[in-house]
Parts: structure tokens; sequence; C-alpha cells
């Protein structure tokens, strides 16, 4: 822990010994903000244009604290690009650039607006904090000014940053992250040689602080809840709706499960981009959360957690499944790919059942009973055990039950939102050689569901049946003692992806 670090912490421990004001609750807020766009003009913005259309989006965001706090919220966390808007071009982003200090500099912009040169956005969020009492998380743009003539010195002579800012409750910066993790469309930023661990003190609890992709890798976000043993992860996000299992909601729900941390997620609301999905999740339970692609407006969600959460019992994700042999094969296996990932394929031909499929070192086991079968319904039973190329680099294995787009088994792995088909009971568990597994499960139209129990021996069950019609259940296995290889396809893969997209959603529109 670095210096400041220690005396953050110190001086929590003395405010709350002092004011007896160390909180076991706390609200959290987060706000899905429908985000006012550049306009695509042939020419940039200057910095009077830009600074109106952040002024735009501010006021929407400022609203949203207000009420926020006028609920009793403590902190609330707005979303990437949340006042920029999204601008895929280094130029064109350096009007909406700021300098943003270090929080060492001790500084409360909303008093001291001049100390750093022209800061109006940084004075603005400060004063939002400061006049609502209440943290505020956002989301802007740094730049840094380096020598152009030095290697790796960007040619416009700044390294620009996607940064998350934190203000207390007094208005004060406490914390600045900069985003490690860019996809590839994501030019107008840098990415900082190195993973930074960025935490901040509360009187309810300790915080991390991540951005979008971010989450999916063990540096930084790992070593924030494991070593840094933070109580809750802030995420902006600007995330797409990656059905089946990299569903914004369903994913960040099974990431504070396995990671057993709360988790406060605040995304963008762009129906053109396909970018919805916020919420606020606790290790045993998704205390609310937000998707809707049919609403054009912002929602805010407030609810309460634990300023610490209740420590677990530990998962061994691999100990049923490496007790047992794999079950008889019913049917032939096939191939299909979900986002670029060759599943190996098992189709559920009876209403109940005990499956296996083994990919490479993975062998996932099923055992389910439908209420009943149906004719227009194909579920199956999935495993992936490789490189993931789409948005990033980074290797997992998979174990999932799903429902197909239709009854062809091409369509397995397809975006789909609706099915008919319960399930009385399920239990689903794999080979995983890492202890970094994420439980999820979808119902019909794209329900985040907590209708399971993660056992101590590494399954996922249900015993009491689905409240709904059953769309997915997953475990995600992120391989983190796997680094990617240097040779990185990410270009292809995201142009790839994009192709894929496309395609999905001109046969969805078709065949629906």
């Amino acid at each position: 822990m670095l210096p400041s670090q220690w005396q953050g912490y110190l001086a929590i421990i003395a405010l709350c010994a002092f004011k007896a004001t160390c909180l076991d609750t706390f609200k959290a807020a987060v706000y899905e903000h429908a985000v006012i766009m550049p306009s695509e003009s042939v020419r940039p913005l200057n910095r009077e244009e830009a600074l109106t259309l952040m002024n735009k989006n501010m006021d929407i965001l400022e609203q949203a604290i207000i009420s926020a706090a006028k609920q009793g919220a403590h902190i609330i966390v707005t979303p990437e690009y949340g006042i920029s808007g999204l601008i895929s071009d280094r130029l064109r982003i350096y009007p909406f650039l700021e300098n943003i200090p270090h929080p060492q500099v001790n500084w409360i912009p909303c008093i001291d607006r001049y100390r750093f040169g022209s800061t109006p956005v940084q004075e603005r969020l400060s004063c939002m904090a400061r006049n609502n009492s209440i943290y505020v998380v956002a989301n802007m743009a740094d730049r840094k000014t380096c020598d152009p003539t030095v290697s790796k010195c960007p040619f416009n002579g700044y390294y620009q940053y996607n940064t998350n800012v934190v203000y207390d409750s007094e208005g004060k910066l406490v914390a600045r992250y900069y985003k490690k993790y860019m996809l590839t469309k994501e030019v107008q930023f840098d990415s900082p040689l190195e993973s930074e661990l960025v935490t901040f003190n509360t009187t309810f609890g300790k915080f991390g602080i991540l951005t979008g992709f971010d989450i999916l890798f063990h540096d930084p976000a790992v070593i924030l809840v494991e070593t840094l043993k933070v109580d809750t992860i802030v995420l902006p996000v600007a995330w797409m709706n990656n059905l089946p299992y990299l569903y914004p909601a369903a994913f960040h729900a099974a990431w504070a499960v396995g990671m057993r941390v709360n988790l406060l997620v605040s995304n963008i609301h762009n129906d053109v981009n396909q970018m919805t999905g916020s919420g606020i999740y606790a290790p045993d339970s998704s205390k609310v959360y937000y998707i809707d692609m049919h609403s054009e407006n912002g929602t805010l969600l407030v609810s309460q957690l634990d300023s610490h959460p209740k420590l677990l019992p530990p998962v061994n994700w691999s100990s049923y499944a490496k007790s047992i042999e794999p079950f008889s094969a019913k049917e032939e296996e096939f191939k299909s790919s979900i986002l670029f990932d060759k599943f190996t394929f098992q189709e559920l031909i009876n209403d109940t059942g005990n499956y296996s499929v083994c990919q490479k070192t993975l062998c996932c086991y099923l055992s389910y009973k439908m209420s009943e079968k149906k004719a227009n319904e194909v579920y199956v039973l999935g495993a992936f055990d490789g490189l993931h190329v789409a948005e990033e680099e980074y290797y997992i294995q998979v174990c999932t039950l799903l429902k197909c787009l239709t009854t062809m088994l091409e369509t397995c792995g397809l975006p789909t939102e609706n099915a008919s088909t319960s399930f009385d009971m399920f239990s689903l568990s794999g080979t995983f050689d890492s202890q970094y597994v994420f439980p999820e499960m979808l119902l019909s139209g794209l329900q985040v569901a907590w209708e399971f129990e993660v056992l101590s021996d590494g399954r996922i069950v249900n015993k009491n049946g689905t409240s709904k019609p059953l769309l997915m259940v997953t475990l995600f296995g992120r391989q983190y003692q796997k680094t990617k290889p240097t040779s990185a396809s990410i270009h292809l893969g995201f142009a790839l992806l994009m192709k894929l997209i496309t395609l999905i959603f001109v046969l969805y529109s078709a065949i629906w």
C-alpha cells in the first residue's frame, strides 16, 4: 500500500472512531444515461462547442445526482463516455480533454477552480458532489503533455486517457483511474503502460475502480479484490448487448458472485450501439438492475448494500466434475460459434437426462428435467476451452446450457430473447482448471435470475424449478494463468465480430 493510501485509510479509521460514523450498510446509486452524442460534422468541434455538449450531458447527470442524494444515496456511479459521448477519433476528442491532476494534490475544484488552469468539467463535477453531499464517480478524458520527438509519445504531443474521477461528499478529488484495456476502435485514447490499482476509502467501505473490459483481466480487477481487499468495485461502462454469456447484467451479476464483492455498474443507454444494462450487485444477489432497448430514457437505480460483504464459503469449481466419469453420448456432437468461440455441443433430446460434453481439458456435466419438452425449441449443452478473440484476447473455459435461436442446430449460440420451456431442475458443473468461475442465469425476456445455488463442490443447481422459461445457464471460467499470444489478432477479431453482429440481427429480424 502506498503512503498516501495508508494516510487515507488511517484518516477513515480516525473519523469512524471520533464520530462513530462508520456504516454497516450504505445506499448506492447508478445512473444509466442516454448520452447526447456529438454530431457527425465534417470538422471537429472547438473547445467552446465541446463544453456546450458536455454541459448538456452534465445537466442531465446533475438531476440524477440530486435525485440520488434525496433518496439517501452515499455514492453515485455514472457511465463511461457519459459526458463526452462516443468519439473514436484522436483529434476530435481533443477539445473534450482536461488536465486532471493526481489526487495527492488535495484539491476541491468547486472552491479552487483555477489552480490547475481551465478545468470547468472538473469544477462542475466537484460542485455536484459538494452541493449534494454525495460521492460522485464520473468518466471523462485526461491529457498529459509529452515530447513528440520521444518514442511512444503520440504524434499530437499528448497522452490521452479514458479516465474515471471520484469526488467525495466535500467535492474533493479523491481518485483518478486510467482505463487499461481498450477495444480496437478506441484509438482516441492511450493505454497506461502498467495497470493502475486505484482505491479510495470511505466511512461505508473500501472501493476499487475499473472501466469497461478491465473487469475481465487479472490486473487490475483480481488484485483489487484479493490483494487490496476492496469491498465494492465501481465500474463505468459502454457495454454492448453481447448475448448470451457477455450480456451485461447477467455477466456483471455473475462476476460479483464469483469474486464475492459488491459491484456498481453504470452503462450508457444507446440503442444504436446496442448498449444498455446497469445494476447494483452483491455477492449473494442482484439488488437491482435495468436493461431496456425499447426506451429512449436514462434510469436511476438506488439500493442498499452491506459496506463489508459477508465472506461466503469458498467454492472448488472442479471438485464434483472431476469426481465422476463422462456420461455416454446420446447424440452426435456438433460445432457452433458463440462470439467466434467454436463450442462443442450436444442437443438435449429428451425432457430429462444426464449429458456431458468435453473440449480439450474441459468436460461439462449436466443433469436436468424440463417441465415439458417443446417440439419447437432446441436446448443444448456446450463446452469451450480456448482463446477468446472477439473484443479482446484472453483464455476462457465455458460450460453452458442454452436455448438455440431456432430448431436449426447451426443457430445455437446466436442471440435469442424469449423461450417457452421451463425447467423443474438442473445441475451444471465442469472440470475447470481455474478458481475464477462466474455463474450466470437468464430467463425468458432477458431477465437476470438468482434462482440457483452454487454448491461448494462447483455445481450450479436449481432444485425447485424456474419461475419463467429458461434461456441460459452458464459457468464462465477465466484462465488468468494463461497469457495471450504475442501475435494478437484483436483487429481482425473485432472487424469479424462487427460483421457477425450485423448478420445476426439481419437473421434475427428475418426470422421473428
